[in-house]
């Protein structure tokens, strides 16, 4: 997988072959980091179920003053840890844990949260619900996930689009009065 943009742009990161490991494709991170804004300068991003690292990697590649990866497969955790080591990203924290877990423990507060578990454990509902408490005032959580996302009052959505069965979603805080855009890619 490469890096799409900003100091990294153009660089491979590695990543073992594993059941549930799919990293999101260029043209979906692409349209996120149009999304967010090309420069993350100064911005904290938590990257829940990391796997392959992809978001992380990108917002750090883009400015992010920081970022945490969580990821609980051995193997992706090495291969984090090596790409990290090959980038030189200095201000990344990789840990080794329960993605739901760490959310449910963490007490920092983060402007990027990226929601990407895998498919198959339903577990998209309950990041949510933890993630929330992490926010900063003006922070967006971007969630990937097999079907549209479902309307709710604790969440606004910013934007949604879909490259073929995958739908990923750009969210606000219920509290924030943003206005949505959708489409697809």
């Amino acid at each position: 997988m490469r890096i799409i943009g900003g100091v990294w742009r153009s660089r491979i990161v590695e990543f073992p072959e594993a059941p549930d490991l799919r990293p999101t494709p260029d043209r979906v991170r692409e349209t996120l980091f149009n999304w967010l804004g090309q420069d993350l300068s100064g911005r904290a991003c938590l990257d829940l179920f990391s796997g392959s690292g992809a978001l992380g990697f990108e917002a750090l590649s883009r400015g992010a003053a920081s970022a945490v990866m969580v990821e609980n497969n051995a193997a992706a955790l090495r291969a984090l840890r090596e790409n990290a080591g090959k980038l030189g990203a200095k201000s990344l924290t990789v840990v080794r844990g329960d993605a739901l877990e760490f959310a449910r423990e963490s007490r920092a507060r983060f402007d990027v949260v990226f929601v990407d578990p895998p498919y198959r454990l339903g577990l998209q509902a309950a990041a949510l619900a933890l993630v929330r408490r992490l926010l900063s005032e003006r922070g967006r959580v971007y969630v990937e996930s097999p079907s549209a996302f479902a309307t709710s009052r604790d969440w606004m959505v910013l934007k949604s689009a879909r490259a073929g069965s995958v739908h990923f979603h750009l969210l606000a805080s219920g509290a924030d009065d943003q206005s949505g855009v959708s489409g697809n890619v």
